[in-house]
């Protein structure tokens, strides 16, 4: 066959199939063709560099060789297509040049899976063994994912007027037959309860639809995002998190400021949005509320259902109290019950420690748990929760109390339905934390410390004037306080 012909011939095939005449025997390499492979791998990295051979070439396997043809496998159909339209004219050359025996170069896609790693799985030449001899095979969705806390179901979840929607809508998705909205978000302060939901919903989803569910925090996204950039196998990483049916991402305010992670994780939205897969994400605050995010990724957070978790009520901690009591076996006075839900008001997860607390004291002393008793035990808890009121808690509860985005509290918008709510947090900022001015007005978009001392003064004078506004600023107070 002419140089001119055999061009021809590696054009007219594609990657994807073999001629329809030949019959497939699959046999496992020669030598000779094991040799001839491993120098066209060699080939390729001098000639397309380092970055590009780890990214693309070096994924592909040598699988059998039959009549002519020598099949290589990849990981995904995207990586095939890719191969295909930039290097497979001059992989085909190289091949028959090391060995004119190979006629074709057939490239199939092979789903790949994580191995055991004292498991002999390939040789040095790229050459994949059969399924058969594969030790410790392991679902790679699982070894994407974080683990699953198993307490964390939706049997567990005590359900509240703060947290009804979202869990509603948490369960709408899993039990839903197809994807009633998306993305799902969720959010709210901290130890609300997000994390459990995602959890439980993660359970649900991989026992009722054996789908290939991928549940991990924003931060160790970024971490395995910056570990594939490091190692230059970016493409397996966008594959990898591109095959998923749900992808449920954790705390996303964590990529924050990180442009690089939020570039790859709008790309992977938009991938898994387009096949229809389903998205959920959790956060301490709205998508437009949070700062240091992209615009474009903040506005397809909102594409979907926004779910917000209240902070909590007494009556709902008081179910929470009673709930987690009964599970870890706990008797509880109806005084012990009360008092706990009354005093630790910040969140959920605190009453949790507490509980824990009591419990150990109770098998290590063998007494009952009385009001005194549990006083004494959570002492420090008790004192340091007195101190615990900060900054961004006062903002966020004044933003809900005047139905403001928590960024009008940073912004210079001095209209009045914005400048007065702000005044009435930097007041209850100074009269509730022990920061100072200047670290107040920090906190309010660099605001000098006078502006904070002008806005304390007009509180106490409205106060002392308009007793509705009083009861109001001293209602926002008690909540704060959990009074």
């Amino acid at each position: 066959m002419s140089k001119k012909s055999t061009a021809g011939a590696a054009k007219s095939e594609t990657p994807q199939q073999a001629p329809a005449n030949l019959e497939r025997l699959r046999t496992e390499p020669t030598p000779e063709i094991l040799t001839a492979w491993e120098g066209v791998h060699e080939a390729l990295r001098g000639e397309y560099g380092e970055a590009v051979f780890r990214s693309w070439l070096k994924p592909m396997q040598l699988q059998a060789f039959y009549q002519g043809t020598l099949e290589v496998s990849v990981p995904t159909r995207f990586m095939r297509d890719w191969i295909g339209s930039h290097y497979h004219d001059r992989i085909v050359t190289l091949c028959r040049e090391a060995n004119p025996d190979i006629l074709r170069v057939q490239i199939v896609v092979q789903v790949q899976t994580l191995r055991d790693p004292n498991a002999t799985a390939a040789t040095g030449n790229g050459f994949d063994v059969s399924a058969a001899a594969r030790a410790g095979d392991v679902d790679i969705y699982s070894e994407l994912s974080s683990a699953l806390d198993p307490r964390f179901t939706f049997e567990t979840f005590v359900v509240g007027k703060p947290n009804a929607f979202a869990a509603a809508a948490c369960r709408r998705v899993v039990e839903a037959d197809g994807m009633p909205f998306n993305p799902l978000y969720i959010y709210g302060g901290v130890g609300l309860g997000k994390t459990h939901l995602m959890h439980a919903m993660a359970h649900a989803l991989r026992e009722r639809r054996s789908r290939k569910v991928v549940y991990l925090s924003a931060e160790k996204f970024m971490y395995q995002f910056v570990r594939a950039l490091r190692r230059q196998d970016s493409m397996n990483f966008k594959e990898q998190f591109r095959s998923v049916d749900v992808l449920m991402i954790d705390d996303i305010q964590f990529i924050a400021g990180k442009d690089t992670t939020q570039e790859e994780f709008f790309h992977t939205f938009n991938a898994l949005v387009d096949q229809g897969k389903l998205i959920v994400i959790s956060g301490d605050r709205a998508p437009m509320d949070l700062e240091g995010l992209d615009e474009r990724l903040r506005s397809r957070l909102g594409w979907g259902l926004v779910a917000d978790i209240k902070p909590s009520t007494f009556d709902l901690r008081l179910d929470v109290v009673k709930s987690k009591a009964a599970l870890m076996n706990i008797d509880l006075p109806q005084d012990v019950t009360h008092f706990l839900a009354g005093k630790i008001t910040s969140n959920i997860r605190e009453l949790e420690g507490a509980l824990n607390r009591l419990a150990v004291h109770r098998d290590m002393t063998n007494t009952a748990l009385t009001l005194d008793i549990t006083q004494e035990v959570l002492s420090d808890v008790l004192r340091s929760y007195e101190r615990r009121i900060t900054i961004d808690e006062i903002q966020r509860k004044v933003a809900e109390h005047y139905n403001l985005r928590l960024t009008d509290m940073h912004s210079a918008r001095r209209s009045r339905n914005v400048a007065r709510p702000r005044q009435v947090a930097m007041y209850l900022c100074k009269k509730l934390t022990t920061r100072s001015l200047p670290e107040i007005g920090r906190k309010f978009g660099g605001r000098d410390h006078t502006t904070v001392m002008h806005a304390v003064k007009k509180v106490e004078e409205l106060m002392t004037e308009d007793t509705l506004f009083a009861d109001e600023v001293n209602g926002v107070r008690r909540v704060l306080k959990g009074d």
